[in-house]
């Protein structure tokens, strides 16, 4: 299995912690977005990133290798077992990506300081809104860590690196319980690029 990574961004940091997660032993091979390899396009018409290759098999989006990877290794499971549930976790990672990843790409890409800023401010206050959930369960709507948790937590361990500051207080306090909680979690450190543990010095 062959995974080729963008070691900064935070959509292949998501399918690194699956992997780690699982134990799946992967040549993880990091790229330069602007100078992606040539053999990648024989598996990714777009050569875009990241990318995934298992045998004949080449994906490139990554739900969709979140997913595959969670039904070829099941064990620990990463989605929940009832249908109800596991559509309910899919609509949770669709919303993280509509509304939070949208805005990343915003600060991260646009020209425009006003763009960044207002950005900013949304990524921002999305976040501390959904903080109080955290203390009703230990993971994301969850009492066990799932492909939810591994979408959340790159964006988490990027907020310093994206200009937001979320202070102690009381409302982010089960937020902060949370994040150290993941951070701590052996699968995310096995996940991180010295470029990711920069971001945190």
């Amino acid at each position: 299995m062959i995974f080729y990574s963008d070691p900064t961004s935070h959509f292949s940091h998501r399918v690194r912690i699956v992997l780690a997660e699982k134990g799946v032993t992967a040549d993880i091979i990091d790229v330069d977005p602007a100078h992606p390899p040539r053999e990648m396009s024989e598996h990714n018409p777009y050569n875009s990133l990241p990318t995934l290759v298992d045998r004949e098999l080449s994906l490139y989006e990554t739900r969709v290798m979140m997913e595959y990877l969670d039904e070829r290794f099941p064990h620990p499971p990463l989605l929940p077992v009832y249908p109800v549930a596991r559509a309910e976790s899919r609509l949770f990672m669709h919303r993280i990506e509509h509304d939070w990843c949208t805005l990343i790409d915003s600060i991260q890409n646009s020209r425009s300081d006003n763009v960044v800023k207002r950005s900013v401010k949304e990524l921002r206050e999305g976040i501390l809104a959904i903080a109080p959930i955290f203390a009703e369960k230990p993971f994301f709507m969850n009492d066990e860590f799932t492909l939810v948790d591994c979408c959340i937590a790159p964006i988490l361990w990027r907020l310093p690196a994206l200009g937001i500051d979320i202070r102690p207080s009381k409302q982010s306090k089960p937020l902060f319980a949370y994040m150290d909680q993941l951070f701590k979690r052996e699968s995310f450190q096995q996940s991180l690029t010295e470029q990711e543990r920069e971001m945190r010095l």
